[in-house]
């Protein structure tokens, strides 16, 4: 009988699990609340993004261009690819990523298309569907990120390859 039990709870928390395996929603929960305790979302003078020299975005003490640790963590944790961008006038710029351009660098300084997700992220929605990202097909969430006082200042972003 003791097994049983064993085999039941094995089985719940497998189905557990398996509902929350490549789940965009999951995923890019994890990707906010890690940002989140790190501090408030601000952008504060300007730095290098690929070739571009957009804001400087920052979660409390710790700037977000070109640091890596939080999206490769996700992608650790969860399995999915994870970007965190910062808009600049009317686009948004990877500045932090763990997604991959086709030559397999990091596709810093790239912009988000101007699609399903841009359109959302301009009326300060969360979008999550299919979107192709850099040529590939990702299940995905994209949600804004504001300032204190509520304007858009970037996005996160969380997917995984269909």
């Amino acid at each position: 009988m003791k097994s049983l039990y064993a085999f039941a709870a094995a089985a719940l928390l497998s189905a557990s699990f398996a509902a929350h395996a490549n789940d965009p929603k999951t995923a890019i929960a994890a990707l906010e609340a890690r940002l989140a305790k790190i501090g408030p979302a601000k952008v504060e003078g300007t730095d290098k993004a690929g070739d571009k020299t957009v804001g400087a975005l920052f979660f409390g003490p710790r700037k977000i261009n070109n640091n890596y640790d939080v999206v490769d963590e996700i992608k650790k944790s969860t399995g999915a690819s994870a970007t965190v961008f910062v808009k600049d006038g009317d686009d948004y710029v990877r500045v932090s990523t763990n997604v991959l351009t086709p030559e397999g660098k990091r596709g810093v300084g790239t912009t988000l298309a101007r699609a399903k997700a841009y359109e959302a992220m301009n009326k300060g929605e969360k979008f999550c569907g299919e979107v192709d990202v850099l040529g590939t097909k990702f299940d995905a969430c994209y949600h804004p990120i504001k300032d204190a006082g509520g304007k858009t200042i970037g996005l996160t972003y969380v997917g995984y390859k269909k």
